[in-house]
């Protein structure tokens, strides 16, 4: 009996072993399932092919460019982590304005348009269907109109003379004396940019707050009932936030990625570029800066690996809040399970 369990453990340590360091059949069974499923693989092709040309392509290039001076006039002359070591202790302009101003935005817009998102959400859930869709129109249709709205809304709302709305508003009502500047002084261009960006959050995030919210069971809500919840926000709290959560990490990634990714909006409030005494100036207006205005390719290449790198960080962090054991890497338990079976 010794013998024959001896035997087995060494065959299951054999069997371990060779899944382990990814045996040749491993190769060739990967091979007969893309053989097999081939038409599938031919659909999602062309999203593959633009997705590597245009994504993990430039990607790749700009951490390569990171480590290298290139002015896109010379060939890159590698130098190491000199572009990295000058953004973290000589980089005023970056120390100073860009990393703060970022940090403040995206702290933010980014969980208060994701509360506001589904708050409002919420709210409209709970309103009769025609009603409903309206509303959830109206609160959609910024993310889609923002051009539009910014020089037909809000510059002329926070124009710096008399005739601005807000200014006009104001004056007229006795709180203020003087017009107030609000896109072109360093004191107000900040919080108007957060405004601005908090009242077009309302996009994508949004709207899968809204599906999540409705997919939820309403058997769920009776059995909690039952249990003993008697107040709406424990609903909230104990059915409806546990039950939408793949919603909660897809609009918490996309305020993320829409919070990082601003730049141009301080440009567009101030009319400026850069903004009055660096006070909208984001990490994406350095790179802009460092990259088509002084050409030091390589440096901005390095500024964007460290945005990335923020941004790799605080999606993780969503991962962690928001996403289920198999998300955050239930799929390879799954596998060494399915491994164990074979």
């Amino acid at each position: 009996m010794l013998n024959n369990a001896a035997r087995m453990d060494t065959a299951a340590a054999a069997k371990t072993s060779r899944l382990r360091l990814g045996a040749p059949g491993n190769l060739s069974r990967l091979l007969r399932d893309i053989w097999r499923f081939r038409t599938s693989y031919l659909f999602i092709a062309p999203f593959m092919i633009c997705f590597i040309l245009f994504i993990l392509v430039p990607v790749c290039a700009a951490i390569v460019l990171s480590f290298t001076y290139f002015n896109a006039i010379e060939p890159p002359r590698f130098i190491g982590w000199k572009n990295f070591q000058y953004l973290i202790s000589q980089d005023l302009l970056f120390l100073k304005y860009a990393l703060p101003n970022t940090f403040k935005f995206a702290v933010i817009v980014g969980p208060g348009g994701y509360v506001a998102a589904f708050v409002l959400a919420w709210l409209i859930c709970q309103l009769p269907g025609k009603l409903r869709k309206w509303l959830a129109l109206a609160m959609y249709t910024p993310s889609l109109t923002m051009g539009i709205a910014m020089s037909i809304v809000w510059l002329p709302m926070l124009s710096g003379d008399r005739i601005g709305y807000l200014n006009s508003v104001l004056l007229g009502m006795g709180i203020i004396d003087q017009p107030i500047l609000w896109v072109t002084d360093k004191a107000y261009l900040m919080n108007s940019m957060i405004a601005v960006s908090l009242w077009s959050s309302m996009g994508v995030g949004f709207l899968a707050m809204l599906a999540g919210i409705l997919g939820v069971n309403p058997e769920l809500y009776e059995a909690g009932r039952i249990d003993g919840m008697s107040s709406r926000l424990q609903e909230i709290w104990y059915v409806t936030i546990p039950s939408m959560k793949p919603q909660m990490l897809f609009g918490a990634v996309m305020a993320i990625v829409s919070t990082f990714k601003a730049g141009a909006i301080g440009v567009e409030l101030s009319g400026t570029n850069p903004t009055p005494q660096y006070a909208g100036h984001l990490i994406i207006n350095h790179i802009d800066d460092y990259g088509f205005v002084r050409f030091e390719m390589g440096y901005a290449a390095a500024v964007s690996v460290f945005l990335l790198v923020l941004m790799y960080m605080s999606n993780r962090l969503c991962w962690g809040l928001f996403g289920s054991g198999d998300d955050a890497g239930g799929g390879s338990s799954t596998n060494k399970k399915s491994a164990e079976g074979e």
